[in-house]
């Protein structure tokens, strides 16, 4: 394999890296993933609540959930202040 061949092998398969990080990231940062672990968190809650016996399990469950879903809101915030701390960006 010639030099020139090699290093447009390597091109490629950082482009294709870089790709799978930002898709990655893209679905980290989505609405759609903080909507969904907030509902599975909700219907989980639910049901141990349920289990116990506690009263209104599903009104109850949806403690953990508003908290799960407010704190993906404020974590860009916390990220971006450790960030400057700790790396100066």
């Amino acid at each position: 394999m010639s030099e020139l061949n090699k290093l447009k092998f390597e091109i490629e398969e950082l482009k294709s890296r870089n790709r799978k990080v930002d898709t990655n990231k893209a679905w980290e940062t989505s609405v759609t993933r903080k909507v969904i672990l907030s509902i599975l968190t909700y219907v989980v809650a639910g049901f141990t609540l349920s289990t116990i016996q506690n009263p209104n399990p599903w009104a109850n469950a949806l403690i953990p959930s508003i908290g799960f879903f407010l704190s993906t809101l404020t974590l860009p915030v916390v990220r971006n202040i450790w960030q400057k701390i700790f790396y100066g960006k």
